[in-house]
């Protein structure tokens, strides 16, 4: 077979790197073919092979590889046989599929690599070997592009040059700041905002603050208050009540000034998507639950939905044993402790004072008093259900919490904001340091994704809770371990 050639692209030259696409990427992001601009994209037909696979689930990933097909299918619709030698794409480069027969390819780095990956029929071992083949068929540096850690250590072991996809990787910046920004103001500046619940202050003085961000305002004799500023270049004070009343429930306040600026932004029926982030035990899931209920209660909702992804959205649930409900409360359970909570059952005092009469005796089953919340779902007021089934809705006037949305990818953070009708608001709550999804990271993850794109927007709002109120050592453990 001869080696594939760089097709001449009338707008530029061939002097761009070449790409090979790993099939992660594309289930990532089936739009990523046009974002390489000059350069040359491969796509190797072991790929195609391996998105094959996938097309016929009824889940995101899925729909992503029919997107890829469908994307495909556009490019080469005209190319005929140049399928391997090169279509031009907007940007200025090619897209081509790689297609070698490694059984008559005969090489040095190809000899080496079989000599340590000899398994010719994984898809892995087939990507990286055409890497290979593609580095010694051009000029121009070859480069893998994956999201799987375990590829990219094999890229590396034989020298392959391997790269993330960062067309959605947010700034460590962006990640990494916890804490809110301080304005240094002067002592009367501070009163009159304290007293008129506003401050306008000079353009340099704010230069670098977006719509709905929160500070500390902090005057000389280091007294701070909390303000908002607004799309008006001011500040505003918190617009909160000192605590969150929940009929039937407990009343909830806010322990520290992260709560306070969560709480804010949870209540503002101006904004329409609140992203926090937040170590274990800082109460961005309790706060975000009781600040649904209370809006619920008071009628500006027309229900209360918290959902979180089954460690990937799209995971299906079949393997568990029972009903839906059944296989669904394991992932949902720290939803329901947070309702457990909020709202425990009548009667129960978690500090009793009256001694048990017999500490021997269980209760009977019938004994058990019934949750109020249980109610709430029975009337349809509160929904508690995983996101794997979210696809093709439409969800009007609902206060929506997606807690865990770290573990999205950037593409399911907007199905799920899309799916948002009027007069819903949705709460994504998260913390970017603790992942399990393989396929992002701190940086690349649906909630820092969908933070950075809609950073400043008059109807979005972003909190960061960096203390801890579950106990002392949850704290110490989130911070220390």
């Amino acid at each position: 077979m001869t080696k594939p050639a760089l097709r001449e692209n009338p707008r530029k030259s061939t002097a761009g790197k070449n790409y090979v696409l790993d099939t992660n990427v594309l289930l990532h992001d089936p739009g990523c073919i046009s974002r390489f601009e000059e350069n040359h994209v491969w796509i190797p037909v072991d790929v195609i092979s391996e998105l094959d696979r996938f097309k016929q689930e009824q889940t995101d990933r899925g729909a992503n590889a029919r997107a890829v097909h469908r994307t495909l299918s556009k490019f080469f619709a005209n190319a005929g046989a140049d399928v391997t030698r090169g279509v031009p794409t907007e940007g200025g480069g090619t897209l081509r599929l790689a297609v070698f027969d490694f059984a008559k390819k005969k090489s040095a780095g190809l000899a080496r690599f079989h000599r340590l990956f000899s398994d010719t029929a994984l898809i892995d071992n087939r990507i990286l070997a055409c890497v290979i083949l593609v580095q010694e068929s051009s000029h121009a540096p070859a480069i893998l592009v994956t999201k799987d850690l375990n590829m990219k250590l094999k890229a590396l072991a034989v020298g392959i040059e391997c790269q993330d996809y960062l067309n959605d990787k947010v700034e460590a910046r962006d990640v990494e700041s916890m804490e809110p920004r301080v304005i240094e103001v002067e002592t009367h500046e501070l009163q009159r905002f304290a007293s008129s619940s506003d401050l306008t202050l000079e353009v340099e003085r704010v230069e670098g603050l977006v719509v709905n961000e929160y500070v500390l305002l902090r005057a000389a004799d280091r007294k701070t208050m909390p303000g908002k500023f607004t799309a008006e270049q001011k500040f505003k004070r918190l617009v909160i009540p000192e605590v969150i009343h929940i009929p039937r429930g407990t009343d909830l306040r806010p322990l520290n000034l992260g709560q306070q600026c969560l709480l804010d932004a949870l209540l503002d029926p101006n904004i329409s998507l609140v992203t926090c982030y937040g170590q274990a035990g800082t109460g961005k899931t309790l706060m975000a639950v009781a600040a649904g209920l209370h809006a619920v209660f008071a009628k500006t909702y027309s229900g209360l939905t918290v959902s979180r992804p089954v460690v990937a959205m799209g995971d299906t649930l079949g393997f568990l044993p029972g009903t839906l409900d059944e296989k669904m409360r394991p992932w949902l359970q720290p939803i329901y402790d947070a309702f457990d909570l909020l709202m425990p059952p009548a009667g129960f005092d978690p500090a009793p004072r009256r001694k048990q009469q017999n500490p021997n005796r269980l209760p009977s089953a019938g004994a058990i008093a019934r949750k109020p919340y249980e109610a709430l779902i029975e009337q349809g007021l509160v929904e508690i259900e995983a996101l794997c089934y979210i696809r093709g809705r439409s969800i009007p006037r609902r206060f929506f919490v997606l807690d865990e949305a770290q573990q999205l990818t950037p593409l399911e953070a907007k199905t799920v904001i899309t799916r948002m009708s009027k007069g819903s608001k949705l709460v994504l709550t998260g913390d970017p340091g603790q992942i399990d999804n393989p396929y992002v990271d701190s940086r690349s993850n649906g909630l820092v994704y969908a933070r950075n794109r809609l950073k400043g927007q008059p109807i979005t709002a972003h909190v960061c809770l960096n203390k801890g109120e579950r106990s002392q050592l949850a704290e110490l453990g989130a911070k220390l371990m």
